[in-house]
């Protein structure tokens, strides 16, 4: 067994589901992970079944009742040791990901610094969880709002940020006295039970376990368990906009609420003033990390006519000199497919892509070599292309070009998604169009930097059928409380507002 694998605890098949008294044996069936850079087997785990779904969320509960009352600043502090527990850990867990989902050793690395970072982010919310005070129009009367945890809150994780997104919600959700349950994607098992066992180890020691659940299992049961619970306020979820939607509708049905993270499909414009060379490495990046597997990725390039045939061959020169294979190695800038059913979905695109008549400039195949490698893909497009409209999680880049920024940035905007968007200019007005009311529609607006690479200060999320979900940093830590509104009458009279009357 490899070393990292070891220290992390990974030694056996895993069951599923996980409480205060550490994993329960389950009897689902046998489900492996595998390395998508070589389709060899990490280790497998065994899922968890409705009844195994039933007791995590009974002790939960249970749990809840307790942890909601630690005052806010204690739950910070074991936050605080949480996040240096991931430190330790930070290079066993960076490997996993790079092994279990196929990112380059930084970006690997990178995930797991991002959870370190939400950790240190929660133990200052757990100081800052204000609400607001108002004046009463009624004499000797007070008025403010305060905040209380919701309860158990689902999360549900998918394979392409398989620690991070996790942090996101749990370690928010922690400080303001939630518990939690964790359903992370099936494809990166290994590196959610990881996870889990160093972060629930430091919250067993102070004697909390049960604030972390972790549950593995098939989405028809123990998934559609989740998402009907009426015991479980909030859910927050992360993939396609396909499951959001329905896991919307559910949730809806049961008047609980969600925080949706779902589709993108991001765009750059690059105005004919921007630094060509900032561009150049931001497109690339935005298009070509992690395989085009981010939520974040840019999809769609816009380029100014009067730079698009310079900027277009400099960009196709890059990606036939993009390293790809094995992401563990030095040098690599891009590594696998999560798949086979990844290569497929990326192999019907090109298809679909060359029926509506896009040019593939390069790229556009499987890489002949064992894994789900495929080539970065560059098109040029044209905007009755049908597909550019859908989000396809590989690295495909289409490339327009544009006349005057107006239509750059409605062409933008013109798809369902409304996640991620950038501009590359070096004039301001340029810059203030496009952050203005009349610019981007997205969630996030960046100038001068790419799509992907969003920092936990900044609350993440995005418009339209990205869901309106918002996470990690600013005030996020509302979506996992309830807002009280209090008034106390410190006089002897009873006034009622508005001035109404009521004599007995």
């Amino acid at each position: 067994m490899s070393t990292y694998l070891s220290r992390l605890g990974l030694e056996a098949v895993n069951p599923g589901a996980a409480t205060t008294s550490g994993f329960l044996a389950t009897t689902g069936r046998e489900v492996p992970s595998f390395d998508p850079s070589t389709g060899e087997s990490l280790g497998s785990v065994r899922l968890a079944s409705v009844d195994d779904y039933e007791k995590v969320v009974t002790e939960a509960q249970r749990v809840f009742a307790d942890w909601r009352m630690l005052p806010a600043p204690k739950r910070g502090e074991i936050l605080r040791e949480v996040g240096e527990a991931l430190r330790q850990h930070k290079d066993d867990l960076g490997m996993l990901i790079t092994r279990e989902v196929g990112k380059v050793t930084s970006e690997g690395l990178g995930e797991v610094q991002e959870s370190i970072d939400m950790a240190d982010l929660a133990v200052g919310m757990s100081r800052q969880l204000n609400g607001l005070t108002m004046h009463s129009e009624r004499a000797s009367h007070r008025m403010y709002e305060q905040w209380h945890p919701l309860g158990v809150v689902g999360i549900i994780t998918a394979f392409n940020f398989p620690n991070a997104v996790w942090a996101w919600n749990a370690m928010v959700a922690a400080a303001a006295g939630n518990t939690m349950i964790w359903k992370p994607s099936i494809k990166a098992s290994l590196t959610a039970i990881a996870t889990h066992r160093v972060c629930d180890a430091v919250f067993q020691k102070h004697g909390w376990g049960g604030v972390l659940n972790l549950i593995i299992g098939d989405d028809a049961d123990v998934g559609e368990t989740m998402v009907a619970d009426r015991r479980i306020p909030l859910i927050s979820a992360t993939g396609s906009t396909r499951m959001g939607r329905h896991v919307n509708q559910v949730v809806a049905g049961r008047l609980g609420r969600c925080l949706l993270e779902l589709g993108g499909n991001n765009a750059i414009i690059v105005t004919p003033d921007a630094d060509l060379e900032l561009a150049l490495r931001g497109v690339a990046f935005g298009a070509v990390g992690t395989a085009g597997q981010r939520c974040t990725s840019t999809r769609r390039l816009y380029l100014h006519k009067s730079i698009a045939a310079d900027f277009t061959a400099r960009l196709q020169k890059v990606y036939e000199q993009i390293p790809i294979g094995d992401p563990a190695n030095d040098g690599v800038l891009m590594g696998p497919l999560i798949d086979d059913d990844a290569v497929r979905m990326y192999l019907e695109a090109v298809a679909t892509i060359r029926e509506q008549g896009g040019e593939v400039l390069t790229g556009g195949e499987r890489v002949d070599r064992p894994g789900s490698f495929v080539k970065p893909t560059l098109v040029r497009a044209h905007r009755d292309m049908g597909i550019c409209k859908h989000e396809t999680f590989a690295p495909i880049l289409y490339v327009f070009e544009y006349d005057d920024l107006e239509e750059a940035v409605h062409q933008q905007n013109a798809v369902d998604q409304g996640l991620s968007s950038a501009i590359f200019t070096d004039s301001f007005r340029s810059a203030e169009r496009f952050l203005s009311h009349a610019g981007s529609d997205c969630g996030i607006a960046n100038v001068n930097i790419g799509t992907s690479g969003a920092e936990i200060g900044g609350a993440f999320g995005g418009e339209k059928e990205t869901g309106g979900g918002r996470e990690a940093g600013s005030d996020s830590w509302k979506a996992y409380m309830r807002r009280q509104t209090c008034t106390l009458n410190w006089g002897t009279d009873l006034p009622l507002a508005q001035g109404v009357t009521f004599d007995i």
